[in-house]
């Protein structure tokens, strides 16, 4: 950060003049929170922390319909990463003693899986990383080939013995039996087997009595005391599979830290959400193109910030002269961007909000010493209104605690202040949240963390810079020369 020696009217003249030229102001969000009394982040290797995936297993006997719930809740889960793991893929392989004698090979006991190589791979998976899961021949009873399974936001472990091994159980945070009468099911394996696999009807019988349902019986129909949810009539129970989703979209729009914050608001992301974040935070993407996204982004947060003001009921009368019960919008509003890069956010709200009035703030450190000088522009009437807090990236948090304690000694209350930002990093989070619980945050995505020079990460760069084509020697230029 440039130091420099500015009076205070020529820095208000800076903030006046800010809507029409974008080098109007600093954006600090800076390491001199260190000498004052706000709490200060700290970056360890703990605050780096992978997302983990949502796993769910699904369980139940041979022929119960398990892999047609699975396939019902892929394809309703289909704007999320969702990949299916099958303990059928981790048979051990069979010696040639064992292959010579296959049809006395019981395939339903638990010895029949390497479950140790499931482990693995479900480690790797929940950690990020890639993983090749087995493709069992059951021709040859091998693992002859691999597919790739890369790291997903879901991952559905199915498998008649899922929940048999606790160490596997622990992995999952949603366990489904999936119920379906014994009858039914013989008639399933039946059909599959003497038209799938080519075997008569005697061997069907003759393994069904002398492994497939003693092995229900003894291993599979204890672990259904495991289950979180019991699905009777598997697929075809389509309610069951519908609230099963509902679960899944809940739990998966809830970051760990919305669980302990209830202030904190992260929109749910989507493929469109994650594409268009791939591409702000690409170092190879254009001025034109950063701008376009991030500003589609940024109106996406408006919106979902504009959901918590208060509203009053309202009806109106339609040209059908019909009565229409709605609602009336929060009239006594206004936005506050902390200068420069939360002037990027103020068209998307001057957008949702016609006429709307729109102030700023400007946090710049003066010298080496820690102090702080803190310059504003607000409407008068600004503690009788509800403020949006514009700023797009939410790092360390000290300048949104400065920004934040100016609008309370403005006279706003606590409760009237939304927090708008593209992308929040925990240590952040914990600062603002902790110091003003009644605050609300609206973002959308929590970041891994920062870096040892503070700095988000993976971020995407110095935000203000990259929105209004700006650099470093740029930056310095302009303000030296004011």
């Amino acid at each position: 950060m440039v130091s420099l020696g500015m009076e205070s009217k020529s820095v208000a003249d800076l903030i006046e003049a800010s809507s029409g030229v974008h080098f109007s102001g600093f954006h600090m969000n800076g390491l001199q929170e260190r000498h004052s009394g706000v709490e200060q982040a700290t970056t360890s290797a703990a605050d780096n922390i992978v997302m983990q995936p949502f796993v769910i297993g699904v369980a139940g006997g041979a022929a119960s319909g398990k892999t047609t719930v699975c396939d019902m809740i892929i394809q309703q889960l289909h704007d999320q990463r969702v990949v299916l793991v099958n303990q059928d893929s981790f048979y051990h392989n069979l010696t040639p003693e064992e292959h010579a004698r296959v049809h006395e090979y019981n395939f339903d006991h638990p010895d029949a899986f390497d479950t140790e190589k499931l482990l693995a791979s479900m480690e790797k998976l929940r950690n990020g990383q890639a993983v090749d899961i087995p493709k069992y021949d059951f021709k040859s009873y091998k693992n002859n080939q691999h597919r790739r399974v890369n790291p997903s936001d879901v991952i559905i472990l199915e498998g008649i013995l899922i929940f048999h091994d606790p160490r596997v159980r622990e992995l999952m945070n949603m366990k489904i039996f999936v119920d379906t009468d014994a009858d039914v099911r013989l008639a399933r394996r039946i059909r599959r087997d003497t038209v799938e696999k080519n075997r008569d009807i005697g061997t069907v019988l003759d393994q069904y009595s002398k492994f497939v349902k003693p092995a229900f019986d003894d291993f599979i129909l204890p672990t259904k005391k495991y289950a979180d949810i019991i699905i009777p009539r598997g697929g075809d129970n389509h309610v069951a599979i519908d609230l099963i989703v509902q679960h899944i979209r809940t739990k998966l729009g809830q970051h760990d830290l919305c669980k302990i914050y209830p202030n904190l608001y992260v929109i749910h992301s989507t493929f469109q959400i994650r594409g268009m974040h791939t591409l702000i935070r690409d170092s190879q993407t254009t001025k034109h193109d950063f701008v376009f996204y991030a500003d589609r982004l940024i109106r996406l947060v408006v919106e979902h910030g504009l959901g918590h003001l208060p509203f009053t009921e309202k009806q109106v009368v339609t040209p059908t002269e019909s009565v229409y019960t709605g609602v009336d919008f929060c009239k006594r509003l206004c936005g506050v961007s902390v200068i420069r890069s939360g002037e990027s956010m103020e068209n998307a709200l001057r957008a949702c909000c016609k006429g709307i009035k729109i102030g700023k703030i400007l946090i710049h450190r003066e010298g080496d010493n820690g102090q702080q000088l803190v310059y504003e522009k607000l409407p008068q009437d600004i503690s009788d209104r509800h403020v949006l807090l514009l700023d797009p990236i939410l790092g360390t948090g000290n300048s949104a605690v400065q920004a934040i304690s100016l609008l309370l000694r403005k006279g706003v209350p606590e409760s009237n202040i939304i927090f708008l930002n593209l992308i929040s990093a925990p240590q952040g989070i914990h600062v603002v949240c902790k110091r003003f619980p009644r605050i609300k945050i609206v973002t959308s995505e929590i970041e891994s963390g920062l870096n040892g020079d503070y700095r988000v990460i993976p971020g995407m760069g110095e935000f203000g810079d990259r929105y209004f084509g700006t650099d470093d020697d740029d930056w310095q230029e302009v303000t030296h020369s004011t």
